[in-house]
This record gives C-alpha cells, structure tokens and sequence, in this order.
C-alpha cells in the first residue's frame, strides 16, 4: 500500500534498532536517573518529536539535502556535541537541596519531585530532549539510509510512504522509550532522601552526557 514494500521487516527492524542502546537511550536513562521519572518521560517525548522532524524532512527531500551536504553535517554534529556537553557540565555542577527530608518522609518526596515538576522544567526538559535528537547528524544519516529501503522506487506516493513508516517508527520508539524512562526512573524513587547519592549520580550521567557530546564531535560519516 502506497509503495511500502516489505513492512513486516520494517517492523522487526525498528524493534530490534529501538531496544539496541543507543545515543537516545543513554539520554533518557541518565535523565531519568538523575531527574526522576516525569524527566525521562519529557525527554522521551522530545525525542519523538525530534524524530518527526526528522521522518517529515525525509519524505520531501530535504534530508537526503543534509546527508549530502559535508558542511551542513559537520555544523550539525559540533552544534549537537556542544549541546551534549554544556547539558553534561550543567548537571556535574549542578547544585543539591539543602534540606534533607524527615523519616518516613523520602518516598513522598520523591514521587512529588519525579511526577510533578514546574511546567516551565517540563517544557525544558521536552525542549533539551528535542534539540539533542535533531542536531544528532547521525540521526539524519539514519533515516536517509534506512527508510527509503521500504519504499518501491516506482512508486507514485513517496511522500505518503515515508510519512507512514515515519508515524509507526515515531509511535513505536516512543512506547520503547517511556518504558525505559519509567524503568530507569525507579533508581531515583529508591534515592530521593539520599542527597549525596544523589549528586553522585548527577555527576556520573552528567559526565556521561559529556562523553556522548565528544563522541558525537569525532564521530564520521
């Protein structure tokens, strides 16, 4: 149906991608870990949405543009990779609660802090999550190499084709990612009235992010 070709494979194929740990995985588990569930989760779901820019620009064109250009891809990796490392270094730096929560008191704590952050940290955390998927070059290489192997080249509908793998890809990664934010989010139930295990753990996952920025920076085509 309009030119996809072979879309039983497509769907193993994004499964198998999806539970494979990757940049974006690494990303909401650290997230979550050092910010809590609801964290993980806006993260999550700022990926997708990068993603959908991603799947839109496929399907006119305009990332097989990008995937060609050598200067457009090297600006779009030191710009993710400083990206990745001013939010690693904001977390290593970051500074811990004074007040530590009364006995009996950490569990509450904790599941206010993972489920009910301000709106203006919400809307941050889906920004950050958003911008490190779409200036992830190897994201844009990504999807011009793997999406057009499911569409027949003579088909008169590519755009709707690749609109189409692009919604299942979008849907399933972001299932695949909630779980693993809601999953990694319970380290940080289990350590809310612990604040110096807390800012160790911010500190690991913040020097994880920097590690994930430099990588990206040496990374080539």
């Amino acid at each position: 149906m309009f030119g996809i070709t072979h879309f039983g494979f497509f769907l193993v194929a994004v499964f198998l991608l999806n539970v494979t740990p990757g940049p974006d995985t690494a990303y909401i588990v650290g997230r979550s870990v050092a910010q809590g569930r609801a964290a993980g989760l806006m993260s999550a779901l700022g990926i997708s949405a990068g993603c959908c820019v991603h799947a839109l620009a496929c399907a006119f064109g305009l990332t097989a543009v990008l995937a060609a250009s050598a200067t457009a891809f090297t600006v779009i990796k030191f710009v993710g990779a400083i990206y990745l490392i001013y939010l690693g270094v904001r977390l290593v730096f970051a500074k811990q609660a004074a007040s530590t929560p009364a006995p009996g008191t950490a569990d509450a704590v904790g599941e206010r802090r993972t489920s009910a952050a301000a709106p203006k940290s919400m809307r941050q955390l889906f920004l950050q999550g958003f911008m490190t998927n779409v200036l992830n070059p190897k994201v844009v290489l990504f999807f011009v190499s793997f999406f057009p192997q499911f569409v027949s080249a003579g088909t008169d509908h590519k755009v709707i084709a690749f609109l189409a793998l692009g919604v299942v890809f979008v849907l399933m990664s972001t299932v695949w990612n909630s779980f693993v934010a809601w999953v990694a989010g319970s380290v940080t139930r289990r350590f809310s009235g612990k604040p110096g295990v807390k800012k160790w753990l911010d500190r690991v996952v913040g020097s994880a992010f920097v590690g994930l920025g430099v990588k990206l920076a040496t990374a080539s085509r």
